[in-house]
Protein backbone atom coordinates (compact mmCIF):
# COMPACT_ATOMS: atom_id res chain seq x y z
CA UNK A 1 0.00 0.00 0.00
CA UNK A 2 2.99 2.65 1.28
CA UNK A 3 5.96 2.76 -0.39
CA UNK A 4 8.57 5.33 0.33
CA UNK A 5 11.88 5.86 -1.41
CA UNK A 6 14.63 8.05 0.20
CA UNK A 7 12.73 9.81 1.82
CA UNK A 8 14.76 13.35 3.98
CA UNK A 9 13.27 16.43 5.31
CA UNK A 10 15.02 19.54 6.81
CA UNK A 11 14.35 22.29 8.20
CA UNK A 12 16.17 26.10 8.13
CA UNK A 13 16.89 27.60 10.98
CA UNK A 14 19.21 30.38 12.24
CA UNK A 15 21.73 28.33 13.00
CA UNK A 16 21.29 26.44 9.49
CA UNK A 17 19.30 22.99 7.99
CA UNK A 18 18.09 20.56 10.68
CA UNK A 19 17.92 17.22 9.10
CA UNK A 20 14.87 15.42 10.68
CA UNK A 21 14.77 12.17 8.18
CA UNK A 22 17.89 11.42 6.64
CA UNK A 23 16.88 8.91 4.29
CA UNK A 24 13.55 7.11 5.24
CA UNK A 25 12.71 3.58 2.67
CA UNK A 26 10.19 2.07 4.40
CA UNK A 27 7.24 -0.15 2.69
CA UNK A 28 3.87 -1.10 4.04
CA UNK A 29 1.89 -3.94 3.11
CA UNK A 30 -2.37 -3.58 3.03
CA UNK A 31 -3.74 -4.41 6.14
CA UNK A 32 -1.07 -4.58 7.91
CA UNK A 33 -0.77 -2.62 11.66
CA UNK A 34 2.80 -0.69 11.92
CA UNK A 35 3.89 1.20 15.24
CA UNK A 36 6.91 3.41 15.14
CA UNK A 37 8.25 4.04 18.33
CA UNK A 38 11.33 6.43 19.22
CA UNK A 39 12.52 9.36 20.97
CA UNK A 40 10.89 12.65 20.73
CA UNK A 41 12.62 14.95 18.26
CA UNK A 42 13.32 11.46 16.23
CA UNK A 43 11.49 12.79 12.86
CA UNK A 44 8.32 9.99 13.73
CA UNK A 45 5.00 12.46 13.74
CA UNK A 46 7.23 14.23 10.63
CA UNK A 47 7.38 10.92 8.62
CA UNK A 48 3.47 10.70 9.73
CA UNK A 49 2.66 13.95 8.04
CA UNK A 50 4.47 13.42 5.02
CA UNK A 51 3.07 9.67 4.70
CA UNK A 52 -0.82 11.27 5.14
CA UNK A 53 0.13 14.25 2.48
CA UNK A 54 0.02 16.89 5.49
CA UNK A 55 3.98 17.90 4.37
CA UNK A 56 6.08 16.99 1.47
CA UNK A 57 10.16 16.02 1.75
CA UNK A 58 12.57 17.66 0.78
CA UNK A 59 13.50 15.01 -1.65
CA UNK A 60 12.67 10.96 -2.00
CA UNK A 61 9.15 9.72 -3.24
CA UNK A 62 6.10 9.03 -2.04
CA UNK A 63 3.67 5.84 -2.85
CA UNK A 64 0.21 5.12 -2.42
CA UNK A 65 -1.14 2.26 -3.76
CA UNK A 66 0.91 3.06 -6.81
CA UNK A 67 0.15 6.79 -6.86
CA UNK A 68 2.59 9.26 -6.02
CA UNK A 69 1.56 11.44 -4.01
CA UNK A 70 3.93 14.38 -3.99
CA UNK A 71 2.40 15.27 -7.32
CA UNK A 72 -1.03 15.64 -6.31
CA UNK A 73 -2.21 19.05 -5.40
CA UNK A 74 -5.43 21.09 -4.88
CA UNK A 75 -8.62 19.45 -4.90
CA UNK A 76 -6.97 15.73 -5.70
CA UNK A 77 -4.33 16.12 -2.44
CA UNK A 78 -7.62 17.54 -0.46
CA UNK A 79 -9.63 14.40 -1.70
CA UNK A 80 -6.61 12.30 -0.72
CA UNK A 81 -6.37 13.59 2.47
CA UNK A 82 -10.15 13.35 3.65
CA UNK A 83 -10.62 10.22 1.91
CA UNK A 84 -7.77 8.00 1.65
CA UNK A 85 -6.25 8.19 5.00
CA UNK A 86 -7.46 8.73 8.54
CA UNK A 87 -5.88 11.03 10.60
CA UNK A 88 -6.07 10.69 14.81
CA UNK A 89 -4.11 13.05 16.44
CA UNK A 90 -2.77 13.03 20.67
CA UNK A 91 -4.89 16.37 21.19
CA UNK A 92 -7.71 15.14 19.25
CA UNK A 93 -8.13 18.23 17.21
CA UNK A 94 -12.28 18.23 17.92
CA UNK A 95 -13.93 21.52 17.17
CA UNK A 96 -15.25 22.81 20.52
CA UNK A 97 -18.69 24.54 19.26
CA UNK A 98 -19.79 20.89 17.33
CA UNK A 99 -21.62 18.14 19.33
CA UNK A 100 -19.53 15.41 18.95
CA UNK A 101 -22.07 13.77 15.96
CA UNK A 102 -21.19 16.87 13.77
CA UNK A 103 -16.93 16.60 14.75
CA UNK A 104 -17.41 12.79 13.35
CA UNK A 105 -19.81 13.78 10.52
CA UNK A 106 -17.43 17.08 9.48
CA UNK A 107 -15.35 15.00 6.98
CA UNK A 108 -18.42 14.02 5.11
CA UNK A 109 -19.97 17.20 4.86
CA UNK A 110 -16.60 18.94 3.68
CA UNK A 111 -16.41 16.30 0.91
CA UNK A 112 -19.89 17.26 -0.03
CA UNK A 113 -22.14 14.38 1.10
CA UNK A 114 -25.70 15.30 1.90
CA UNK A 115 -26.00 16.19 5.93
CA UNK A 116 -28.54 13.37 6.20
CA UNK A 117 -26.16 10.76 4.84
CA UNK A 118 -23.36 11.96 7.09
CA UNK A 119 -24.81 12.08 10.22
CA UNK A 120 -26.21 8.57 9.40
CA UNK A 121 -22.95 7.86 9.15
CA UNK A 122 -21.86 9.38 11.80
CA UNK A 123 -24.22 7.91 14.48
CA UNK A 124 -22.86 4.20 13.43
CA UNK A 125 -19.43 4.84 14.14
CA UNK A 126 -20.09 6.54 17.01
CA UNK A 127 -22.34 3.63 18.53
CA UNK A 128 -19.55 1.22 17.09
CA UNK A 129 -16.85 3.06 19.45
CA UNK A 130 -19.48 2.76 22.29
CA UNK A 131 -20.52 6.66 22.48
CA UNK A 132 -24.05 6.28 20.96
CA UNK A 133 -25.37 7.73 24.57
CA UNK A 134 -23.13 10.98 23.33
CA UNK A 135 -24.52 12.17 19.78
CA UNK A 136 -25.39 15.45 21.35
CA UNK A 137 -22.44 16.39 23.83
CA UNK A 138 -19.65 18.61 22.91
CA UNK A 139 -16.16 18.09 23.41
CA UNK A 140 -15.92 20.29 26.84
CA UNK A 141 -18.57 17.73 28.21
CA UNK A 142 -16.31 14.08 27.46
CA UNK A 143 -13.72 12.62 29.08
CA UNK A 144 -10.28 12.90 27.46
CA UNK A 145 -10.91 8.79 26.32
CA UNK A 146 -14.53 9.67 25.00
CA UNK A 147 -13.05 12.59 23.22
CA UNK A 148 -10.06 10.32 21.24
CA UNK A 149 -13.12 7.79 20.93
CA UNK A 150 -15.31 10.69 18.87
CA UNK A 151 -11.92 11.71 17.33
CA UNK A 152 -11.07 7.75 15.88
CA UNK A 153 -14.72 7.67 14.59
CA UNK A 154 -14.48 10.79 12.76
CA UNK A 155 -10.80 9.58 11.21
CA UNK A 156 -13.18 6.60 9.90
CA UNK A 157 -15.97 8.36 8.91
CA UNK A 158 -14.56 8.66 4.64
CA UNK A 159 -14.16 4.86 5.46
CA UNK A 160 -10.17 5.67 4.97
CA UNK A 161 -7.99 2.71 3.63
CA UNK A 162 -5.21 3.62 6.08
CA UNK A 163 -5.15 4.99 9.71
CA UNK A 164 -2.54 7.06 11.17
CA UNK A 165 -2.77 7.51 14.44
CA UNK A 166 0.04 9.84 16.49
CA UNK A 167 -0.03 9.28 19.73
CA UNK A 168 -3.54 8.35 20.48
CA UNK A 169 -2.79 7.20 24.10
CA UNK A 170 -0.19 9.56 25.04
CA UNK A 171 -2.86 11.93 27.57
CA UNK A 172 -4.85 9.34 28.25
CA UNK A 173 -4.36 7.06 31.90
CA UNK A 174 -3.36 3.44 32.04
CA UNK A 175 -7.51 1.91 32.23
CA UNK A 176 -8.61 3.95 29.44
CA UNK A 177 -5.32 3.74 27.23
CA UNK A 178 -6.12 -0.15 27.49
CA UNK A 179 -9.76 0.61 26.26
CA UNK A 180 -7.93 2.42 23.47
CA UNK A 181 -5.61 -0.39 22.42
CA UNK A 182 -8.94 -2.87 22.39
CA UNK A 183 -10.80 -0.37 20.35
CA UNK A 184 -8.29 -0.35 17.63
CA UNK A 185 -7.76 -3.76 17.50
CA UNK A 186 -11.27 -4.31 17.14
CA UNK A 187 -11.95 -1.62 14.39
CA UNK A 188 -8.89 -3.07 12.34
CA UNK A 189 -9.89 -6.18 12.23
CA UNK A 190 -13.88 -5.27 11.63
CA UNK A 191 -12.62 -2.37 8.63
CA UNK A 192 -9.50 -4.21 7.23
CA UNK A 193 -7.33 -1.00 8.01
CA UNK A 194 -4.02 -0.29 7.60
CA UNK A 195 -2.59 1.32 10.34
CA UNK A 196 0.91 3.19 11.48
CA UNK A 197 0.78 4.02 14.66
CA UNK A 198 2.99 6.62 16.02
CA UNK A 199 3.78 5.96 20.06
CA UNK A 200 5.98 6.21 23.05
CA UNK A 201 3.85 2.77 24.65
CA UNK A 202 6.03 -0.91 24.12
CA UNK A 203 2.75 -2.13 25.08
CA UNK A 204 0.81 -0.69 22.27
CA UNK A 205 3.57 -1.44 19.61
CA UNK A 206 3.51 -4.88 20.91
CA UNK A 207 0.18 -5.32 19.56
CA UNK A 208 1.02 -4.37 16.35
CA UNK A 209 1.80 -6.42 13.62
CA UNK A 210 5.64 -4.79 13.26
CA UNK A 211 7.52 -2.30 14.81
CA UNK A 212 9.93 0.40 13.74
CA UNK A 213 12.42 2.61 16.12
CA UNK A 214 13.33 5.84 14.79
CA UNK A 215 16.48 7.04 15.87
CA UNK A 216 18.12 10.20 14.47
CA UNK A 217 15.70 9.99 11.66
CA UNK A 218 16.57 6.86 10.57
CA UNK A 219 13.89 3.73 11.02
CA UNK A 220 15.30 0.32 12.56
CA UNK A 221 13.45 -2.79 12.64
Amino acid sequence: MIQTTGLKKSFATDQGDIEVLRGIDLTIASGERVAIVGSSGAGKTTLMHILGGLDSPSSGAVQFEGTNVLTLKGAALDRFRNCSVGFVFQFHQLLPEFSALENVAMPALIAGERRAVALERAEKLLIEVGLGHRFSHKPGQLSGGEQQRVAIARALVMAPKLLLADEPTGNLDSGTTESIYELLSQLHARHGLTMVIVTHSEKLAQRMDRTLRMVDGLLVA
